[in-house]
Order: C-alpha cells, then sequence, then structure tokens
C-alpha cells in the first residue's frame, strides 16, 4: 500500500506526541488503523483482553509516567467498554486519550450494524473534549485538541473515526486555505503561582493556630520536602488521602497516615482536634471524616481552580503548584519550630496508632489475617517497586498497614473505585519500566472480574521483560467482603450469602497453567517464604493468600450508634464467621478505647 493514508498520519501524530504505546484491542472499525501501527512499528501496540481492561491500562500509563495514555477500540461494544476506564480517568483527573473507530461515516443514521451515537456516549466522561472527524482534513486538529484538552484539564478526550475517513489518503500537510485549520502537536506546562497578597493572607492563618493539620493529596507529589519543612515550622500534624498516601514517607514520627473511613485512628484524631488546616492537591470525598464546619479556619491550595472550596469552607483558596506554593508560604513563615504541644499530641496518637495496627494484624483468624498478609510486605518491598492496588477490602490494608519506601509508587482506582484495575494499573506500570519489579494486591471479587483475564496478558509479555518480578498477591476470602461490611454498617443488613460468596478459584494454580510459578497459603507460618519465594522467582508469581473474611472494615473513632448497626447485622446473621467477626470487632474497639455494650 504506497498511499499515505489518514491512519498513518493519525500514528504519526501519536508519535509527535511522545506517544510510546497504545492500549486496546482490535476491531473492524479501526483496520486502517491497526495496519498504521504495523507499518510504523511504533508507537507499540499493547493488546488487552478486553477493551475495559485496556482503558484502565491507559489510565495506570498517566499515572505512573505522568504523560497521556492512549487507548484504542473500535466501535459499538468495544467503544461501550472503554467508559469505565475512562471514568477512572475522568474521576481521578488523569489525561487519556481515546480513538475510537466507528463504521463509514455514508451509513451513519441508517440504524447500521453496531452503529451507536459515540459523541452521545462519551459525552459525559469525555465533555472536556469529544469529536467526531468527517473530514480527512479536521483528523491532526483533532488530535492535537484531544490531548491539549487531556493534558490542560487532567481529564480524558476523545477521538472518533469512521472507516472511511481512516483509510482517505492524507491531505496535504502544507494546505493554506479556508475551511483547513492547521495545528501542531506539543504543550508545555506553565508555572502558576498565586498572588503575593494571597500567599501573605494564607502564610497568616497558618502562623495564628495552635493545632495545624495539614492534608495532602495527589496533586502534594513532588512537594514532599516543603510539605515537612512546613509542617515542623507550624508543628503541625500530616495525613493523607487514599491517593495522597505514597506523597510523604509514612515514618516521620507526625504522619497520621491515611484519613477517612479507611484510614487510621490517628489521622481521625487530628481532623477531629485541629483548628486550622492547610489542604495541599486533595479533593479527597470523605467530607465526613473532616474537621466540622466552623471548627477550623482553612487554607486550600490546588492547581485546578474549580476545586478550591470544593470540599471544607475556606478562609483562603490558593490556586497554584503545590510545591511554589508551599515555597511561597515558606517565605512568609519564621524558621522557629512552634507548636510542640500539639505535635507532641500529635506524635503520641500515630504511637498508639501503630501499636493498634500491629495488634490486630497479629490477631488470629481462619486461617489468614489479610492485615498480616499485606504488613507482611513491609521490609520486603523492594526500593524500586511499583505497586497497584485493586478495589474492595484490600484497599482498607493498603491504606492501614503497608509502608511504602520512599519513592515507591502506588496507585489504584480510588475516586470511582472501581474492581478490575488492579492488574491493567499492574501492566501499565511493567510496561512503562521493565526493568521494576511490580506488586499488585487484589481480592479475589477482582481477581475473578478481570484479573484472570489480564493474567494471561502478564503471561504473554513476561519473558521480554528486564526484571521479570511481577507478584500478584491475592486476598482470597471467598467474599465481597467490602459490600458485606457496607450492608451491615450503612443498611444494618445481614449478609446475604447469594450475593457476597464467591466461588474458590485455585489462583496459584491457575498461574502455574500460564507458565507462571505460584503458591496457595493457609499457614501464617508460610506467608513470609511465600513473600520472599515471590521476589526471588524468574518469572511473574502469584501468591493465593487464604484469607478470614471475619476481619472487619471498621471506621476509625466512630461513636457506638454508628458502628451499632454492625453488631445488631452480625448478630441476625449467625453462624461460625458471624461469631468470630463480632469478637474481631469487639476487640478491634476495646483497641480504640470504646466500652460497647455487649446486649
Amino acid at each position: 500500500m504506497g498511499d499515505r493514508t489518514i491512519a498513518d498520519l493519525l500514528v504519526e501524530r501519536l508519535s509527535q506526541w511522545g506517544v510510546e504505546r497504545v492500549f486496546g484491542y482490535t476491531g473492524d472499525g479501526i483496520d486502517p488503523v491497526m495496519g498504521a501501527l504495523r507499518r510504523a512499528g511504533k508507537p507499540a501496540f499493547v493488546q488487552a483482553r478486553h477493551e475495559e481492561a485496556a482503558a484502565f491500562m491507559a489510565v495506570g500509563h498517566a499515572k505512573y509516567e505522568g504523560g497521556p495514555g492512549v487507548c484504542l477500540s473500535t466501535q459499538g461494544p468495544g467503544a461501550v467498554h472503554l467508559l469505565n476506564g475512562l471514568y477512572d480517568a475522568k474521576l481521578d483527573s488523569q489525561p487519556v486519550v481515546a480513538i475510537v473507530g466507528q463504521q463509514a461515516s455514508t451509513v451513519l443514521g441508517s440504524a447500521y450494524q453496531q452503529e451507536i451515537e459515540l459523541v452521545r456516549l462519551f459525552g459525559d466522561v469525555c465533555a472536556q473534549f469529544v469529536q467526531t472527524a468527517y473530514a480527512p482534513e479536521q483528523v491532526p486538529m483533532l488530535i492535537d485538541r484531544a490531548f491539549r484538552a487531556a493534558l490542560a484539564t487532567r481529564s480524558p478526550a476523545c477521538v472518533i473515526l469512521p472507516h472511511d475517513v481512516q483509510s482517505a489518503p492524507a491531505p496535504d500537510p502544507q494546505a493554506h486555505e479556508h475551511g483547513v485549520i492547521m495545528t501542531g502537536p506539543g504543550l508545555r506546562p506553565a508555572r502558576v503561582v498565586p498572588r503575593d497578597e494571597d500567599i501573605h493572607a494564607a502564610a497568616e492563618v497558618l502562623r495564628s493556630g495552635e493545632r495545624v493539620a495539614i492534608m495532602v493529596g495527589q496533586g502534594a507529589y513532588g512537594a514532599a520536602d516543603e510539605i515537612v519543612e512546613l509542617a515542623d515550622r507550624l508543628g503541625a500534624g500530616v495525613t493523607a488521602s487514599l491517593l495522597g498516601k505514597p506523597v510523604l514517607d509514612e515514618d516521620l514520627p507526625f504522619h497520621t497516615g491515611v484519613m477517612g473511613h479507611l484510614g487510621t485512628t490517628a489521622s481521625e484524631q487530628l481532623m477531629r482536634e485541629c483548628d486550622t488546616l492547610l489542604l495541599v492537591g486533595t479533593n479527597d470525598p470523605w467530607t465526613e471524616f473532616y474537621p466540622k464546619p466552623g471548627q477550623a479556619r482553612a487554607v486550600q491550595i490546588d492547581i485546578d481552580g474549580r476545586r478550591l472550596g470544593g470540599r471544607y469552607p475556606l478562609e483562603v483558596p490558593l490556586l497554584g503548584d503545590a510545591a511554589e506554593t508551599l515555597r511561597g508560604l515558606l517565605a512568609e513563615l519564621p524558621p522557629t519550630p512552634r507548636n510542640r504541644p500539639w505535635r507532641d499530641r500529635v506524635e503520641a496518637s500515630v504511637r498508639r496508632w501503630r501499636e493498634i495496627a500491629s495488634a490486630r494484624a497479629a490477631a488470629p483468624a481462619e486461617p489468614l489475617n489479610p492485615q498480616h498478609v499485606v504488613r507482611a510486605l513491609n521490609g520486603r518491598l523492594p526500593a524500586d517497586a511499583r505497586v497497584a492496588v485493586d478495589v474492595g477490602s484490600v484497599v482498607y490494608w493498603y491504606a492501614r498497614h503497608l509502608r511504602l519506601p520512599a519513592g515507591v509508587p502506588a496507585h489504584l482506582s480510588s475516586t470511582l473505585a472501581s474492581m478490575g484495575c488492579g492488574l491493567p494499573y499492574g501492566l501499565a506500570a511493567k510496561l512503562g519500566a521493565p526493568d521494576r519489579p511490580v506488586v499488585v494486591l487484589t481480592g479475589d471479587g477482582a481477581m475473578q472480574m478481570t484479573g484472570l483475564a489480564e493474567l494471561v496478558t502478564v503471561a504473554s509479555r513476561w519473558s521480554g521483560w528486564a526484571d521479570p518480578r511481577f507478584v500478584i498477591c491475592v486476598l482470597n476470602n471467598r467474599d465481597l467482603a467490602e459490600v458485606s461490611w457496607e450492608q451491615r454498617e450503612m443498611e444494618g443488613e445481614p449478609r446475604f450469602d447469594t450475593s457476597q460468596q464467591l466461588p474458590d478459584v485455585q489462583y496459584a494454580r491457575y498461574a502455574e497453567i500460564l507458565g507462571l510459578r505460584g503458591r496457595r497459603v493457609t499457614d501464617p507460618a508460610d506467608l513470609e517464604k511465600a513473600w520472599a519465594e515471590a521476589f526471588a522467582a524468574d518469572r511473574p508469581f502469584v501468591i493465593d493468600a487464604v484469607v478470614d473474611p471475619a476481619i472487619p472494615l471498621l471506621p476509625p473513632g466512630r461513636p457506638f450508634e454508628m458502628v451499632e448497626s454492625m453488631y445488631q447485622s452480625l448478630a441476625a446473621e449467625g453462624g461460625s464467621t458471624a461469631d468470630r467477626a463480632l469478637a474481631h470487632l469487639r476487640r478491634e474497639r476495646a483497641d480504640e478505647g470504646y466500652d460497647d455494650p455487649t446486649g
């Protein structure tokens, strides 16, 4: 095929935007693009087992690599399958570009096979930019605008390409005529800092506080040194949103850990007792765990002005980059540390939480305590590892028990909280840095949803990785545990076995069928050996950890009336699992200092 087509031009444009790989699944609606990718040899095409996983991979790429992720699908069902991953990008503010095929423009409107109104389909998730190309001359401009929109708004964008447009001859790149818009690729980030008077006002609020709390989110990446220095000068305690967990070293004595429903008792106390709050790059939705409105004077730093004041009433909003804005605040504050009594109280609460967490993980369970499984990774996680976490009860144990070495990134679907992200995220992390080990923490529900399929992708690609270590730890409790505990806590409902029970899959044996390694662990004495074996393996390794579904997902610091329904639901359930859960719940509540009624 000698003539250069729009598909060839598209592939060239992707490379000009710095795209190294495209995640997708083929179909007749994108055959011309697939041919162009084959001819060009780059970007690399990564075949997922399902378009949803491809979209998750694109989000994972954006999170681990920092640049835009790209996913590719055919029209109809392929396009529909992308939605979940694209919503993950939208809700976690990640730049992703979806390129979607469509039937020939001449048949649109005829109720043709696989014809869906794609602009309407993607109109919400890609609200910042979604367009269909109806002429070859449009395509370079639409691709450029999609990438700029994705990067500028940190959200997904979509370009829809009818089949006949993909196959059309590429237009003259030097065309200069009415009705043809010529654009070029490229976008450089700007330096964004607040006005001096706003920095001064914010510094005055922080200087006046006696009990300062700093909450960091994913927008605080790259500002760790400034946050620590500011916390020391203010005598502040620091907490993190779930997405902000990797930002700071959690070994810091004043770092209270993750806040919110799945957070720590120390973070709950920090937010409950502070009189001043600094929010840095966070949009965490657990507002019931923020200070009560009116309790704290608040300052917020965010690069997106739409988020300022969106979670808590502010006295001073600061629109700017986190690190630069924090340096501006530091210039306004005296270098002498202050508020030692408050800092001492924060550090005491952190020590107390660490004792609580250690005791909870050590509690006997049948057969394994999931908290112990995750906690056993501490000290074994390589310093250059990348971590991916799926959604479910595993997030609680990751948030509370895993101590990430400084510089180790960890990502998950946080705001959308979509099961099935773990293996696709892990693959994106590995493909972005094949010389670094990857750890995926997942539950059995998520593993059955997408993980088993994408383990096939792992098996098909691992031999080309410079470092073959890709460790998947499955917390196998045969239960959709997070929803089971939500039913008890929020609805006062006993667990509904028909909806919650999962088949017991032999995950390690499945890995071995695929040519990988694996071990099923049912004895706590074998757990450390399993982690060691996994990191020493010469290929990807699955730890099938059989864990107890009776371990409570207990929110921190809640009065008895807010957990009473958990007791009532478990009493109504009956049976050995419910009895164990009641005992664990009562013990963990006592750890926090509560003496709940026994009736």
